[in-house]
């Protein structure tokens, strides 16, 4: 599939990768679909959404470590344990989070898998569940009842898939790209969602990538879990971790590869293109943040160990007052080397280096003579982009984030009426 030279996915994309259409259906092998079953409080709005494999897959997860978790949390780390990583499908609810419902949410949760199991001829325990929405209300079984039984599975129904799990997000969010692995053409696709509660540890808020390469599950968890790092652990929106956050990968081995090993044939490539995919969707959670107006990247380099350049880069985009400045298109970069200070990473005041758009603001921690026009410049467009150099070792780090505008306050203020 063509892009636009513009469009955002195109960005850093590896060589070798092709982009091409439809999600977490990109993969052959793999369906998927929505329906509206009346969760959501507006009309015909798609509410859930089911993800099916026409083979079992292995499957790489990591959750939320929050200790106020989804009952979905639960149910999935025992189905999984259960079938020893070995899934076939996701029934996903948006517009309630089936948290804090006690012994009768952990009992709708589990009903929901049996409920989808018995609707594709699956054993219960190779199906896994997603809620996303507002946390306390019980669910209203009689609706998800229904949706289930409607619900439909598509080959192409990758992008209607996007649109089931949405919540406040104003776009879905899908990238897919295509490469070669041993000689086999294989493809990995993926969704997400969430644009607020995003500060994850181990997750985001809900994500699923498809592949039809074979990987070893060890090696499958592993790459996972250093994609998951580097990309969903690197976005904050407004700095609260959500009770459902989770992230999964099917791996079918439909494409006929050998079995991907750390080190082998094939590896390499197929981790560059779960970390692109990951970085990109991770990317345009924190493009479409809650009231964002602007996406921001901050990128660290020369941090003495690779946690001091993650946590300096992070704290900027947790930052509520740059965020402001960054809303307000101000490179007020004294609240960017104030943030640097209290991140708790290693840095030496006289080593700072801060530039916003390729202006440098900052040089050996006190102001350059810089051009102010071209600063405000920088800061004025839909992306803003802060590198700061801590010329203190060879570890790097990005992280995404987003201004701070009313939007926020406002789809936040009145999120339950």
């Amino acid at each position: 599939m063509s892009q636009p030279p513009d469009d955002p996915k195109t960005r850093d994309l590896p060589a070798g990768l092709r982009l091409v259409d439809g999600g977490v259906t990109a993969a052959p092998g793999f369906r998927a679909g929505n329906t509206a079953c009346g969760i959501k409080t507006e009309p015909g709005a798609p509410d859930m959404a089911l993800l099916l494999a026409d083979r079992e897959c292995d499957v790489a997860a990591t959750f939320t470590t929050s200790q106020t978790a989804s009952h979905t949390i639960a149910v999935c780390r025992d189905h999984l344990q259960r079938s020893r990583h070995r899934t076939q499908a996701v029934i996903i609810n948006s517009g309630n989070a089936n948290c804090s419902n006690g012994a009768r949410g952990l009992d709708d949760a589990i009903r929901m898998t049996a409920l989808a199991a018995a609707r594709l001829g699956l054993d219960p325990t190779k199906v896994l569940v997603s809620s996303t929405g507002i946390i306390g209300r019980p669910l209203p079984m009689d609706k998800i009842e229904r949706g289930i039984a409607q619900i439909e599975a598509r080959p192409d129904g990758g992008h209607d898939f996007a649109r089931g799990i949405m919540t406040t997000d104003t776009r879905p969010k899908t990238v897919a790209v295509e490469f070669d692995v041993q000689g086999k053409t294989v493809r990995l696709g993926g969704s997400t969602k969430g644009v607020g509660m995003i500060y994850p540890n181990m997750a985001t808020m809900l994500c699923y990538l498809t592949t039809d390469a074979a990987v070893a599950p060890d090696e499958l968890q592993a790459v996972m879990k250093r994609a998951v790092d580097d990309s969903f652990n690197m976005v904050c929106v407004d700095g609260d971790m959500s009770t459902n956050d989770s992230a999964f990968l099917f791996a079918s081995g439909g494409a006929g590869n050998e079995p991907l090993r750390e080190g082998g044939p094939g590896a390499d490539v197929f981790e560059a293109a779960l970390r692109y995919v990951t970085r990109t969707l991770g990317r345009e959670m924190a493009r479409d943040g809650e009231g964002a107006k602007k996406l921001m990247t901050v990128r660290v380099r020369g941090g003495a160990t690779d946690a001091d350049a993650r946590r300096a880069a992070r704290a900027i985009t947790n930052s509520d007052i740059w965020k402001c400045a960054v809303a307000g298109g101000d490179p007020n970069w004294g609240r960017i080397i104030s943030t640097l200070g209290a991140s708790g990473a290693t840095l030496d005041h006289d080593r700072l280096e801060i530039g916003i758009g390729g202006v440098t603001l900052v040089k050996d921690g006190v102001a350059a003579d810089y051009d102010q026009a071209a600063a405000k410049r920088a800061m004025a467009g839909a992306e803003v982009e802060i590198d700061i150099h801590l010329h203190l070792g060879d570890h790097e780090a990005t992280a995404w984030g987003c201004d701070l505008t009313y939007g926020y306050i406002d789809e936040n203020a009145t999120y339950t009426r």
